[in-house]
């Protein structure tokens, strides 16, 4: 009997990333493998097939990368855009591709084929975004980058964490934001508004 491990995701307009949530993973173990529709992953009783997927990616640019608390599945898009959901809602065919864009066969390409090859692929994307990254110039992206940098906080932080962000966030207004379960949950959060300004209740 197989079961669907717990998982969540985020996007840009490039690829898609997700999580799954797994501890202790040997890395040996695990099974990976991509279409041009499709992403499957399997660990001894655990088993998630995303088909058919939202869109067409490119299996030979996805991979992933195994960690100490999840494993991180990163999909290419082969078209610039957000899906909202990883599948297709109601059996809908994923918009076709031309096909000089799309690969010789739809063929499952193993990941474990190329995943001597992760690592360096990582660090491309990450010195791709460090060029407009938040540090280097804190109005990079706009909010859609600030946001997306808030979701990999929150995604790669445990329950507590997530806990204190929302609480945080909630109660201070959206003028606090942390990860610090041991001191939000020791009362209300108070609002903290910039500099020069004062906070008001609205009635």
């Amino acid at each position: 009997m197989t079961t669907e491990p717990r998982h969540q995701f985020y996007e840009t307009d490039d690829k898609v990333n997700l999580s799954v949530l797994l501890k202790g993973v040997n890395a040996d173990d695990v099974k990976i493998s991509f279409t041009n529709t499709s992403a499957k992953f399997e660990y001894g009783e655990y088993k998630l097939e995303l088909s058919p997927l939202k869109a067409q990616i490119n299996p030979e640019q996805s991979g992933y990368r195994v960690g100490k608390v999840k494993v991180e599945i990163w999909l290419a898009k082969r078209a610039q855009g957000r899906w909202g959901n990883l599948v297709s809602a109601g059996g809908d065919e994923p918009p076709m591709i031309p096909p000089s864009l799309s690969t010789p066969s739809d063929d499952p390409v193993p990941a474990h084929r190329k995943h001597k090859n992760w690592e360096r692929a990582a660090d491309d994307e990450l010195g791709k975004e460090k060029e407009k990254s938040l540090a280097d110039d804190p109005n990079a992206g706009g909010d859609a980058a600030l946001n997306s940098f808030f979701q990999q906080i929150y995604a790669g932080a445990d329950d507590n964490a997530r806990r204190a962000m929302m609480k945080s966030f909630t109660e201070s207004g959206g003028t606090a934001l942390s990860t610090n379960w041991d001191e939000v949950g020791k009362g209300k959060v108070e609002v903290k508004p910039p500099t020069g300004q004062e906070a008001r209740q609205f009635e």
